[in-house]
Parts: C-alpha cells; sequence; structure tokens
C-alpha cells in the first residue's frame, strides 16, 4: 500500500470488500490508494457535480450515477474485477456509515440505483 495515502475506509469495510472481491486481498489496497489519489485531486468537482450524502471526520461521500466506476476504471486502467472490488469497498463503506448515522436503508435504497464515492479528507 502508498504509506502516503490514508484510506478513508473502516477496517472491516476492507476485510469485507476483500473477502467478497474476485482480486487477491494483497492487491485491493494498492487499487484503493490510486483512486484515493484520484479522487483527491478531483474533491472540488465532486462536491459541484454530485450530491454529498455524508460528511465525517475523515471522509466525505457522494452518491454518483452507476456507470462512474467505469469511467475512474479506465482512467486508471483497472481491469473488470478490481474495479468491481474498488466500488463495492466504496459502497460498503457507505452503508457502514449509514449504519452509525442510522441512515442504512436510506443508502441502501440509493444504491439500488445509483453508486457510492469517498473521498477522504484531512
Amino acid at each position: 500500500m502508498d504509506a502516503d495515502v490514508d484510506l478513508p475506509f473502516d477496517g472491516p469495510v476492507l476485510v469485507t470488500a476483500g473477502a467478497l472481491a474476485s482480486v487477491p486481498l494483497s492487491t485491493l489496497p494498492d487499487a484503493l490508494s490510486a483512486v484515493q489519489r484520484h479522487l483527491s485531486a478531483r474533491t472540488g468537482e465532486y462536491r459541484r457535480e454530485y450530491e454529498r450524502v455524508l460528511v465525517e471526520a475523515d471522509r466525505e461521500v457522494f452518491l454518483v450515477e452507476s456507470d462512474h466506476w467505469l469511467e475512474i476504471g479506465d482512467a486508471l486502467g483497472f481491469d473488470d474485477r478490481t474495479r468491481k472490488a474498488v466500488r463495492r469497498t466504496h459502497e460498503t463503506q457507505l452503508e457502514r456509515s449509514g449504519s452509525a448515522h442510522d441512515r442504512r436503508e436510506e443508502f441502501e435504497s440509493a444504491l439500488e440505483i445509483r453508486s457510492a464515492v469517498v473521498i477522504g479528507v484531512a
């Protein structure tokens, strides 16, 4: 994992996503770090263009169109499995955070038609 990129995911989220992913668990942190670098450079764009549904001390979560991860995956050169694993990690974090804020049902409903993007903030 890239030591200079803090991942905005709770430990259980990484374990869950890793267990469900069709990629080796050892490769997931590197893929997530690449995504965070990509997203962090575009935080302002996400704030302007997408619905921010949650702000926590170390992350902001946005709802995006369901094909958004295709664009990110293509930009970063991910294969289909890696892209799906990264998407699953972001969506799982939204669900977990939703539980902590008594909004899980709301977020699960939103994820039926959209996806989530989690961006780490300082």
